[in-house]
């Protein structure tokens, strides 16, 4: 298991969308909220990726194949 911390910027034709309940549930990655902001028009998530190395990784090409800005926030954590 690794802990990936990430910022996910969603665009305005995104914010409505359930984009962390479809990766939870299509990929098997657990998401911990530690901040976000949501808007309107746009939003951010700052949360680390739960999950097994390959798991998290095709997650986060997953979410930018959604067209989610995915920034590494540099912290992987190892268990």
């Amino acid at each position: 298991m690794i802990r990936v911390r990430v910022k996910l910027t969603f665009p305005e034709a995104l914010v409505r969308e359930p984009i962390i309940a479809r990766m939870v549930t299509e990929l098997g990655v657990v998401p911990n909220i530690r901040r976000a902001d949501v808007g309107e028009h746009s939003g951010w998530i700052v949360c680390e990726l739960d999950g097994d190395g390959a798991g998290v990784d095709r997650a986060v090409h997953w979410l930018q194949a959604e067209g989610v800005q995915v920034d590494l926030l540099g912290d992987v954590v190892e268990s």
